[in-house]
């Protein structure tokens, strides 16, 4: 059975980290903040915003914050009306929008990320979904998922997004393999888990931003623990295409590595120059300490 929108989304949540400690030691990586809103949020509404309806958060250990944040907060909300603060009480309102659910699954085992795509099965059941991992915050004109689920409505294929990375810093990437010459969407014809430089057959690495049919579930079931003794999920992805056709995505967009202490820098400064109530002063700011 074909589809021609994407539903479901999965957020792997579960991660510990651990680059950030001690920030994160009693609060989820996801819930540090750029600017004024936390990265998980920075994903649910690229989600949102390309239709998806359905948010699958895979869990762990020490991850409540994030289910407390797309609740209600009744005494929050009441607050903020008896202050008449308007705007504050609607951005808090808005942060699951109506027609939006939650589900919450637990990953009782850090197995890595095919392992959590994989605890979602049951939530996601016999449909194509897409999976976001908050650690990269893009910005773009269009959303990147956006970007991704027009490509899919139009090819009805698994999708990956895929940026080209310099060769010094290839080996921290799954990498596609893909044909000379060919143009974006690029049919994916094999994938490598964090090859050297030397081995990694193109350019292309991927990015944390994944629409999937739902044969990808049986690859993740047959596998076994790869490198770092995890399950991989671009083991399964290799597989897959050997029997789907899976297509690497080029996107348009700025890409922040978030899960490094750099990016997440880099993402905060840019973000906040075009934040539309602190952007124009703090451009001055960054002018004037720039001279």
């Amino acid at each position: 059975m074909q589809h021609a929108v994407i539903r479901k989304a999965v957020f792997p949540v579960a991660g510990l980290g651990t680059r950030f400690l001690p920030a994160t030691k009693a609060s989820p990586k996801e819930m540090l903040p750029v600017v004024d809103k936390p990265l998980i949020q920075y994903a649910v509404e690229e989600a949102v915003a390309a239709g998806v309806t359905e948010l699958i958060f895979v869990t762990g250990r020490g991850k409540r914050a994030i289910e407390d944040h797309f609740d209600q907060a009744y005494e929050l909300e009441q607050a903020l009306a008896l202050g008449k603060k308007t705007r504050l009480l609607e951005e808090v309102r808005s942060i699951l929008p109506k027609g939006v659910n939650c589900m919450f699954v637990r990953q009782a085992q850090p197995l890595g990320l095919g392992h959590a795509v994989l605890c979602a099965q049951s939530a996601v059941g016999n449909e194509p979904f897409a999976v976001l991992l908050a650690d990269d915050l893009i910005d773009a004109r269009t959303p990147v998922l956006t970007q991704m689920a027009r490509v899919y409505g139009k090819q009805q294929a698994s999708v990956v997004a895929v940026a080209r990375v310099p060769k010094s810093e290839i080996s921290r990437y799954g990498v596609v393999a893909i044909a000379q010459r060919s143009r974006s969407p690029h049919v994916i014809s094999g994938i490598v888990e964090k090859p050297s430089a030397a081995q990694a057959p193109s350019r292309l690495g991927v990015v944390g931003r994944y629409i999937l049919t739902p044969g990808i579930f049986a690859e993740l079931n047959r596998s076994r623990a790869g490198q770092g003794g995890e399950i991989q999920l671009t083991d399964a992805i290799a597989r897959l295409q050997r029997r789907e056709t899976v297509l690497a995505f080029e996107f348009a967009g700025r890409r922040f590595d978030c899960g490094s202490k750099l990016g997440y820098l880099e993402a905060n400064v840019e973000l906040a120059k075009k934040h539309a109530e602190i952007g124009p002063a703090f451009r001055r700011y960054l002018r004037r300490i720039s001279r």
